[in-house]
């Protein structure tokens, strides 16, 4: 059973400005025939012009892009008050991980550590950092 990747918007970034190591950790995560997750709104955060994400968009087609529902954005917002947070998509980022038992690929490991310390669940969900 491989563990699920889900990834922040730090990892489209990457991906965006052809970061050959995310590359590769994508393309070896297929292999491996992982489920990665991307949350809907991440896909907003670096979202600007179709014209020009043409990479982005090919990278999205290897991912599950989910729906964020009512319970997620709930929980998403009690997190966010439970860590002193304002950031309500690294909070569905977390959420979202921990209920997938998923690793959280992202460029900001600190915001999202806070957050996962705020949660207290164990196992809490790894980290690694794009």
């Amino acid at each position: 059973m491989n563990i699920p990747y889900l990834y922040d918007a730090g990892a489209l970034i990457a991906i965006d400005n052809n970061d050959r190591r995310m590359w590769a950790r994508h393309s070896l995560a297929l292999e491996e025939g992982r489920d990665i997750h991307v949350p809907s709104v991440v896909v907003s955060q670096p979202w600007r012009d179709s014209r020009r994400q043409v990479l982005l968009g090919k990278f999205l087609t290897g991912c599950q892009v989910e729906p964020v529902g009512l319970e997620v954005a709930k929980a998403a917002g009690i997190l966010c008050g439970k860590a002193g947070t304002a950031d309500i998509v690294d909070a569905t980022v977390v959420v979202m991980a921990a209920s997938r038992g998923a690793i959280i690929w992202t460029s900001d490991p600190h915001d999202i550590r806070v957050l996962i310390d705020a949660q207290d669940i164990k196992p809490a969900p790894v980290i690694r950092t794009v």
